[in-house]
């Protein structure tokens, strides 16, 4: 737990002081410095460390507070929750459920003790953005099916997710209907005869939309985790492209391979 010297004259910083108290105390939450259900420093000793007064001491506890990452009250000791972060396995996206089972989304989460819900927001036929247009191989002014959803732990929403589909896939199918898709959308892939053979990830971090601010409820200036998975059949074609947005503070991403 050390703090960088600065010089306010010359620091290229120029975050908040309590902004940038609350980044070095977030990170070593994230990274286990401070345990669940650890206290975190006196205020005296974090004023100390930070240079700072009780007020702005004060204001970076209240930023961890509202991002649900401590517990606390004034007059007592704020302690760390037992939280959340996520740790995404891209490669189960890639599992087909069998008949009557869950999405291995929501099955995974239900294995961590979490209760995982997916709701449908709207289903539409749409211009994409630039991106998944030129990840979906589509004509000028080409148009994608669109499926827009949010994942939601415990009742908090975590993801949110638009998932793109070329009309030629999609149109006349489960995937142009305003309805959950039992098993998820790689069992229906499947099933139509375009089984998900190879799904690769695109990731950012961005400072989060309007509309990802809103769906994610998110509780400050923190940027988002965003996924452009482009998955292809088996003839090497594009059968969904899915832009997942995911609160940066909650989330890490695993992934497993091998040297070549």
């Amino acid at each position: 737990m050390t703090t960088v010297p600065r010089s306010d004259e010359n620091a290229y910083d120029r975050r908040s002081l309590h902004e940038r108290i609350a980044a070095d105390l977030r990170d070593e939450i994230m990274t286990g410095d401070l345990a669940p259900g650890a206290s975190l420093p006196s205020t005296v000793r974090l004023k100390e460390r930070f240079g700072a007064s009780n007020a702005t001491v004060q204001k970076a506890l209240q930023l961890l507070k509202s991002e649900r990452l401590v517990v606390g009250r004034a007059g007592a000791s704020v302690t760390v929750r037992e939280h959340r972060q996520l740790t995404v396995r891209p490669a189960l996206s890639m599992a087909s459920a069998a008949d009557g089972d869950p999405y291995p989304w929501l099955a995974e989460t239900a294995k961590r003790g979490g209760e995982a819900r997916s709701t449908l927001l709207d289903v539409t036929e749409v211009t994409p953005p630039a991106d998944v247009a030129a990840a979906l191989r589509l004509p000028a002014d080409g148009t994608a099916v669109l499926r827009r959803q949010v994942l939601t732990l415990d009742g908090d929403p975590v993801e949110l997710v638009h998932a793109y589909y070329p009309p030629h896939i999609a149109r006349g199918t489960p995937l142009a209907e305003h309805r959950r898709i039992k098993g998820g959308t790689p069992t229906l892939l499947t099933t139509l005869g375009h089984p998900p053979r190879l799904s690769v990830d695109h990731v950012s971090a961005r400072i989060p939309t309007q509309e990802q601010y809103e769906a994610l409820q998110l509780p400050g200036a923190l940027p988002v985790l965003r996924t452009l998975r482009v998955v292809y059949g088996a003839d090497e074609r594009p059968v969904e492209v899915t832009v997942m947005a995911k609160a940066g503070h909650l989330y890490e991403v695993r992934y497993e391979f091998t040297p070549q």
